[in-house]
């Protein structure tokens, strides 16, 4: 064999392999958006998660690339690891069809599958043609690389050193550590798969031993998903452990098996005796199949796993509870009076945890530390889930018999959620400004330090007032309330005059001088969301029509309170603020 053939075995390799890319990126195009939207809505049902995962890796021939969302959506606190675990199982079914594609001998038909894909691909400009031609195209790249792949092993036959090799994996574990190794490399069990069948079928690989490469390559087909973890939450690293966990099972139990009853061996050989590359794929997918169903019934126990690897701390069952309904968890099953109630809790929690960003968001700005700001932006995304899981349940209390009033404030709810949202994105844009300022080394001056701490501790106080008010539907407090936000509404004035003053006098980093203006204006913009919070639930009959009363639009205009919320909403208005 010349260096000649090597090249041309590894360039059959590489073709086989972009064909592959292609293909998946053909495929991912096309189908848009529907991947991840079927994937959010993944129920606990763990069947239908697995469908779900042997429909997707089918789609988009790749195990890897449904994990990695998959990863994504946990990470997020979009999915569960109960629902990830069905998902995962599933990926590892719908992985093994490209050895089932690729079983099929079409290289002769390839080069004209490129032709006609290159053409939708290159000259029709309609996006779902396009795709459709790339998905063509990377079909005919796949078979005409394993044709060439195959014609590149053919003089391997003649190598002693090679087949020297190769009789080396004749022991079951070299096998396994090869096909892990070669798999973790190449970073996809489905062209590892593909490369084994090609070894087979040129005669250079037996079916026993394909049999423990496989074994070995469905654990180094784990690789990618453990490197996208690395920068995800816990929950997100639990995904990939829980991957792992599975392949390693499935490794022990298919070793058992086949060292338990040889026949299975032969029975797969006897469902395609006289075609060596069906067998490896039928293998393949018959292994595969086999481990999910096993596990399936366990599949707890793999979460246990990746609990324990991964054991919870103080601060993320924090944040699993922030990011939990606890009292509208139930709330279509509550009696009216008792769902208002802890929909109104459920707010108010809310509430309390945008208030805690806030207030750390400014601690980290007068002392800055990156492990305070990390914790406000997740603090952040616990608000933004919470804001929508509370908005969903809301829309489950409407189902309710609830009385004209009732059916009010589910509406004013709606809106209060939304202001208080808006306060932890306040916080969230702080800590962008003081990392901002940061990388630039600017400095702010002392007098400005002093201004935003004073005007800070107003703010903080006037949205706490707002959540007792919500809480309680206590106005009593209003008039404090109103004090606070004339206080922040003057200082707002004050803060911005004495800003240009420093800045003409040159006493006055510019670039600090702007995140200084920026956090002015988010403050004050936190104290207008607490006026509106304060006053989301509160009635003022004479001003009510009572016909409309259920319209959000109509009560905020007929309940803006004297002049002040009402200058307010046009500044707002004016400064587009959000």
């Amino acid at each position: 064999m010349t260096v000649f053939d090597v090249f041309y075995m590894l360039g059959g390799v590489g073709l086989f392999l972009f064909g592959m890319t292609v293909m998946s990126t053909g495929l991912k195009n096309a189908a848009g958006d529907n991947l991840q939207s079927i994937l959010e809505k993944v129920t606990s049902n763990k069947i239908i998660a697995v469908l779900v995962g042997i429909g997707i890796t089918m789609v988009i021939q790749s195990s890897s690339a449904t994990v990695v969302m998959v990863i994504g959506f946990v990470n997020a606190g979009m999915m569960t690891l109960a629902q990830a675990i069905g998902v995962v199982l599933g990926s590892n079914i719908g992985t093994t069809v490209t050895a089932q594609i690729t079983a099929f001998n079409l290289s002769k038909y390839a080069p004209i599958m490129i032709f006609i894909g290159a053409i939708m691909h290159i000259f029709i400009k309609k996006n779902f043609v396009k795709h459709t031609g790339a998905i063509i195209m990377g079909f005919g790249m796949l078979f005409f690389g394993v044709g060439v792949m195959k014609e590149g092993i053919a003089p391997l036959s003649d190598s002693a050193g090679f087949k020297s090799f190769l009789s080396g994996l004749d022991n079951p574990a070299l096998a396994i550590l090869f096909g892990l190794a070669f798999t973790a490399l190449l970073q996809s069990i489905s062209s590892s798969s593909v490369i084994f069948q090609a070894f087979a079928i040129q005669g250079l690989l037996n079916v026993d031993t394909a049999a423990y490469l496989l074994i070995g390559g469905a654990i180094g087909a784990v690789t990618p998903n453990i490197l996208a973890a690395l920068t995800t939450n816990r929950e997100g690293k639990r995904t990939a452990v829980m991957n792992l966990s599975f392949n390693i099972f499935r490794a022990l139990l298919l070793v058992a098996l086949i060292n338990i009853f040889p026949q299975l061996l032969e029975l797969i050989k006897n469902l395609s005796p006289n075609d060596v590359g069906r067998q490896i794929a039928n293998m393949n997918s018959i292994f595969a199949i086999i481990a999910v169903l096993v596990a399936l019934p366990f599949s707890n126990f793999l979460i246990k796993i990746a609990e324990r690897v991964l054991p919870i701390g103080e601060e993320e069952q924090e944040e699993k509870r922030d990011r939990t309904l606890q009292f509208m968890a139930n709330i279509s099953k509550l009696p009216a009076p008792i769902a208002m109630s802890q929909a109104q809790k459920e707010i108010t929690r809310m509430g309390r945890i945008s208030s805690k960003n806030l207030h750390r968001a400014l601690e980290c700005f007068f002392n800055y530390n990156p492990e305070k700001a990390a914790k406000v932006r997740a603090r952040e995304e616990s608000v933004n889930i919470l804001n929508h899981t509370i908005a969903d349940a809301l829309v489950q209390l409407r189902a309710l018999d609830l009385s004209e009033e009732n059916m009010r404030r589910v509406s004013m709810m709606t809106i209060a959620i939304t202001d208080i949202e808006r306060i932890s994105d306040h916080a969230e844009n702080i800590i962008e400004y003081t990392e901002g300022m940061l990388s630039k080394r600017a400095s702010m001056s002392d007098d400005a330090i002093e201004e935003l701490k004073k005007m800070s501790a107003d703010v903080l106080e006037e949205v706490d007032i707002a959540l007792d008010i919500f809480e309680n539907d206590d106005y009593s407090m209003l008039d404090s309330l109103e004090e606070y936000e004339e206080k922040v509404d003057m200082q707002e004035d004050l803060l911005i005059g004495n800003h240009v003053k420093r800045l003409m006098d040159g006493g006055c980093d510019p670039l600090a001088g702007v995140v200084f203006a920026d956090i002015v204006t988010d403050l004050e913009r936190c104290g207008d969301h607490a006026i509106n919070i304060a006053y989301a639930l509160k009635v003022r009959p004479k001003e009510l029509d009572r016909e409309r009363i259920t319209d959000p639009s109509v009560y905020m205009e007929s309940t803006a309170r004297d002049s002040i919320k009402h200058d307010r909403s046009i500044k707002d208005a004016t400064k587009n603020t959000d």
